[in-house]
Parts: structure tokens; sequence; C-alpha cells
């Protein structure tokens, strides 16, 4: 693999921020749908979105696969399909910045795991800190909120572990294709029911399809053209990123404003993904970990795109 020069690098370097925006501002887009057709109507929305343009691009040969590679895709499908819920749920009580950083202790486990040096341990707990401080839990905390973007992040935890798996079986954006499409399926009988009372329609149907084509189009495009040649933890310390942009994205589009100790806990789990980055990814990974550290939405995954939201 050709290294990239330093004026590409730095182009890649914009795209990936500007595709970790197009995230987020697509998650706060669906947040305006939530009143009309809930988080699972827009998840449902967006996931169709995801799988016909990952479908077009990869065209799977489903007619050929086994069980062998059905098996891991179909948990694969089912792990992303309650982890946009789960975070868009959660995004629809305690805020978007507040949820999307909970749901990044996913990957910071899984890249603390790999290593357990004393180091390693100084990491989550100053993560572990950082999350009290984030919720500081009291008598009128959402405590549904906070658990619903906790199960987001172990969805993506399992998610990125299970894109092992999936990448060792199935070439390239098939497995992303697949899961994606039997996601979407899952979300049919809401589409149909929202179909049905007549929520499926108008201004909350365009903030559904926009979520798609922002949070998932949009990323999987930049991800196809960027992520074979950004050194992986480059790409993790950019992935690291994506609270502070949701937290500016609910701020503009949401009128979401985190008071002072959510965004000191925002930067402290910030500040320990950047630090896992450089200390919890095996160099064995090689060009594999690029695949495994986003499951980008969504958040991934991994594939080289993003199912994350």
């Amino acid at each position: 693999m050709t290294e990239p020069s330093r004026s590409d690098l730095r182009g890649q370097v914009v795209r990936l921020v500007a595709s970790g925006a197009s995230n987020q501002v697509g998650a706060a887009l669906g947040a305006h749908a939530f009143p009309v057709m809930g988080p699972a109507g827009v998840v449902g929305i967006r996931q169709i979105v995801a799988s016909v343009t990952l479908w077009s691009i990869a065209r799977p040969p489903v007619a050929r696969w086994t069980s062998r590679e059905f098996g891991p895709v179909v948990l694969l499908a089912a792990v992303l399909s309650t982890m946009n819920l789960s975070l868009y749920a959660a995004i629809s009580r305690v805020g978007l910045g507040l949820a999307v950083t909970l749901e990044f202790l996913g990957p910071l486990a899984v890249s603390l795991l790999a290593s357990r040096s004393k180091r390693d341990l100084a990491i989550a707990l100053f993560a572990a800190a950082g999350v009290y401080i984030l919720v500081l839990p009291d008598g009128s905390s959402d405590i549904v909120g906070f658990a619903l973007a906790v199960l987001a992040a172990g969805c993506w935890a399992a998610y990125i572990l299970l894109n092992r798996v999936v990448g060792s079986r199935v070439q390239g954006l098939q497995a992303p294709a697949v899961a994606t499409a039997i996601s979407a399926v899952i979300y049919t009988p809401v589409l149909v029911q929202l179909a049905w009372h007549g929520r499926l329609w108008g201004p909350a149907l365009c903030y559904a399809i926009g979520t798609g084509v922002l949070s998932s189009v949009v990323p999987y495009a930049v991800d196809l053209t960027v992520l074979r040649t950004v050194p992986p933890k480059l790409f993790g310390v950019l992935m690291s990123m994506q609270p502070g942009l949701a937290a500016l994205s609910g701020m503009v589009l949401l009128a979401q404003v985190p008071s002072a100790h959510e965004w000191l806990g925002m930067a402290m789990i910030v500040c320990a993904n950047v630090a896992a980055v450089g200390v919890g990814v095996p160099r064995r990974w090689g060009p594999r970990s690029r695949r495994s550290l986003r499951p980008r939405t969504g958040r991934a995954p991994l594939g080289a795109v993003s199912l994350d939201a």
C-alpha cells in the first residue's frame, strides 16, 4: 500500500472531519422527526437508504453464500438494528452530544481490552470519572436515557468484534450491504404501521431521508475513497472528534446546549479515546484495524463504512 503524501493526508483528514460532521448533522435532522415517527421510524428509513446505497455498490452474491457467511452477517444485522435504535432513543431522551459521547464507551472498551497494562487501567479510570462527571446522576437523572446510550455502546463493541469475524468470511462491502438490508426488513412493520396512520409523510419523512443520506451515504462515499490509506491511529483520533461534533450539531440544530460539567465529561472521554488509540491497538491488526475501529454508524462499522449514528 502506497503511503499518502502530506498534502494528500491533509485532504483526507478534511474529508473525514466533514464526514463526521455530516453524520452528526444527519442525527440531528433525525431528531426533528422523532415527534412524528419516533426513533424506530427514523432508523427504519435510514436503514432503507443505507441498504439501497450499499447493495447497489457491493451487489453481494447471496445465492452462493452458505451458513458460514450468513450466520455472522445475521448477527451483525441484529446488533446494528439494536445499536441504532438504542442510540436514537437515547438521543430523544438525553440529547445528541451526551448520547453519542456515552456510545463511544463501546470502542473505548474494545481498545482497552486489547492491552491490559497499568496505563490502560489508568485510562479506564479516567474515562469512568469522565462518565460520572458527564451524567452527574441524581434523583432527576434520566436513567433510562443513560442506559439506552450504554446499550448502544455495548452494541458498538459487539459490532466491532463481529466485524472481524465477518471480514474474514465475506469480501468488502457485501456483509454491510446484506446486514443493512436485513435491518431494513426488521423495521418494515414499524414503517407499515406509520404509513397506515399517515405519519410517514411530509417534513418528518424528509428529515428521516436526510438522516439516511447524511449519516449513511455521505460517510460511505468518504470511507470508500479515504479509509484505505489513512493510518489507523490517525483515524482513531479523528473518530474521537465525534462527541464534540455531536454536541455542536445539537447546539445549532436542536438548541441543546451542554452544561459545563457535560462539556468537561465529554472532553475527558474524548481524551481517553485518543489515549486508547495509541496504547490499545495492536500492531498486528495492520490494515484490517481500519475496518474494525469504526462500526460508522452507526457509528460504521465496519467494513469500510460507518454504520453508527
